[in-house]
């Protein structure tokens, strides 16, 4: 499980990225849409099986993904990856074109 302090560390990176990716909107109103596996990447360490609390990865190769036990603001596998081939796509939500309130 994790502790508010790795939540924070995983919402601040989220909120740098988005910030980057989005400049002038709120971060809450970035999504992630789903999750991509990159095959040639892919070394098989199995890393991200043991690290998903939901259980979404399956854990005979070539390690496909359950996008439906996916929790949206988990981040775990893709910082786990040592080949980076598991990312993110990140989409804008419908309030995403409210500007920031300073």
């Amino acid at each position: 499980t994790m502790g508010q302090g790795e939540s924070a560390i995983t919402m601040n990176m989220l909120e740098m990225f988005s910030g980057a990716l989005f400049e002038g909107v709120s971060p809450m109103m970035v999504r992630r849409d789903h999750l991509v596996r990159h095959p040639d990447r892919c070394t098989h360490n199995a890393i991200c099986i043991p690290i998903c609390p939901t259980g979404a990865w399956l854990s005979t190769p070539p390690y496909k993904f359950d996008s439906s036990r996916c929790m949206e603001s988990c981040r775990l596998c893709l910082d786990a990856c040592p080949s980076q081939a598991i990312y993110g796509v990140f989409r804008k939500g419908e309030k995403l074109l409210l500007p920031k309130q300073e």
